[in-house]
């Protein structure tokens, strides 16, 4: 067994790690960003209006953000370890540049997080309303003020700039700190990220509003919830195209070469590129096979012309490359979501102008099924955006090669297995608590259930304490 882990990469297997790890981490981030917003909203209508509807809803999601909060802070302490135990260079070379903004996202947004969190999950009866929702509001704030830090510094991995390296050494000290902070890519990844996180929530709100309109078509909490989450995906998802395509304009500006594997164009185009919409990316030969394309559209959508020329792979030294078959397909299924997102809204408002938005059965199975959706955009986002950084962890500067720690790929094996472990077991079964919490039914009332419906039991009982057992969404 110690024989075959030597054979193994200490790199690779170190670049696994994080990748499972930080997987597992952003999944809560990118859902509470948008959670906290959305409950400041909430109490927000609740003191406009005095409808307990709002103030319902607002305790049935206050529970499920208390629970993923933790699991977020949990899950993200592995993090900063990693930099010590298997990243121990690429540490000690950019910790004077990094170090600080890690520090600046924990004395601002974790402490403002942490200091009002209570109030919030515990004050509502406790303290007086202003109080209570200015708290709810700081919390939300902090968790935008936290992926402000966090995006800043992966953006200057992407993009360094205002900084110096020390000739002696190889370190990374910082010359300019409003050009580290404000690098050239952060202002566009950070409104990506942002609305991605927002339509994240969104969808898993929606999907929580329509499998209880299964369940109960009269559910005024779920169609409220429901209408909220379809008005957030019709307004927001084409945004996101917006905000999408003025990063990828960025990202070809900067970082070519994850361009170029984006698009899979491993040669160069001088009279216009083609728009590859799927295909297998062959690295070896340099070429994508069974691709489907139209021609010249790629250097439409990057460029802004039809003869614009688009450089490839063939202009980097192949030893630069990234992996381009997860850069290429990773690409596809986030932008693939981020089309369904949009037919999502749109149907959503067709559904409103006839008046079968809270009727149509067919509509609340998609939207059900739509519900992770945002998370594995999410995580294709974030795999395009890091797998496409490669090889270097700063960008241009810093190899990953030379950033491991010195450490043998036996201890990075076992522990990569005990992180597996453990994270399946404890997150798990978090993951299963939050998914029966959002199986509770929302209301207060003691709704009849929807018997001529798609959900229709001979066994079914009546009322919100339907068990999982006698309803069937398949059917």
């Amino acid at each position: 067994m110690l024989a075959m882990l030597e054979t193994l990469d200490a790199v690779l297997l170190a670049r696994v790690q994080f990748a499972f790890t930080i997987a597992f981490h952003f999944i809560f981030p990118a859902f509470t960003i948008g959670l906290a917003s959305y409950l400041a909203v909430l109490e927000g209508l609740w003191l406009w209006t005095k409808r307990d509807v709002y103030l319902d809803l607002f305790r049935f999601w206050l529970r499920i953000f208390a629970v993923t909060f933790a699991m977020g802070v949990v899950s993200g302490l592995v993090m900063s370890y990693q930099f010590g135990t298997n990243w121990s260079v690429f540490s000690d070379k950019t910790g004077a540049v990094l170090g600080p903004l890690l520090g600046y996202e924990v004395l601002s947004a974790f402490f403002l997080e942490a200091g009002f969190l209570g109030i919030m999950l515990f004050g509502l009866n406790r303290v007086g309303k202003g109080l209570h929702f200015s708290a709810t509001c700081l919390v939300a704030f902090g968790t935008l003020l936290s992926a402000f830090w966090i995006l800043s510094a992966n953006s200057w991995m992407q993009t360094p700039t205002g900084h110096i390296i020390e000739p002696e050494t190889g370190r990374f000290l910082a010359d300019d700190w409003w050009a580290i902070v404000f690098n050239p890519s952060f202002p566009y990844r950070f409104v990506h990220t942002v609305i991605s996180a927002y339509l994240t929530t969104a969808f898993i709100v929606g999907a929580v509003g329509a499998w209880h309109l299964l369940r109960h078509r009269g559910d005024q909490a779920a169609r409220t919830m429901f209408s909220m989450a379809l008005w957030m995906a019709a307004l927001v998802a084409p945004l996101q195209l917006v905000a999408g395509h003025e990063h990828g304009a960025n990202t070809l500006k900067h970082q070519p070469a994850k361009i170029s594997a984006m698009e899979g164009h491993f040669k160069s185009y001088p009279n216009g590129a083609p728009l590859i919409l799927f295909g297998f990316p062959d690295m070896e030969s340099g070429e994508v096979t069974s691709k489907i394309e139209i021609p010249r559209l790629g250097s439409l959508v990057l460029k802004g012309d039809l003869d614009a020329p688009i450089d490839g792979l063939d202009k980097v030294d192949r030893k630069d490359w990234p992996n381009v078959p997860i850069v290429f397909w990773s690409f596809r299924i986030m932008v693939g979501i981020g089309f369904a997102m949009i037919g999502m809204g749109l149907l959503s408002l067709v559904l409103r102008m006839t008046g079968g938005l809270y009727h149509a059965g067919w509509f609340h199975r998609l939207a059900v099924l739509m519900g992770p959706s945002g998370i594995v955009a999410v995580l294709a986002g974030w795999f395009t955006t890091e797998v496409g950084r490669q090889p270097y962890t700063v960008y241009g500067l810093l190899r990953t090669s030379e950033s491991v720690a010195p450490i043998g790929a036996p201890a990075v094996a076992m522990s990569l297995l005990a992180f597996i472990i453990v994270y399946t077991l404890v997150f798990g079964a978090g993951i299963i608590y939050i998914l029966r919490l959002m199986h509770t039914p929302p209301g207060r009332a003691d709704l009849e259930p929807v018997v001529d419906g798609p959900l229709r039991s001979a066994g079914a009982t009546s009322g919100p304490a339907m068990s999982a057992a006698t309803i069937h969404p398949a059917e």
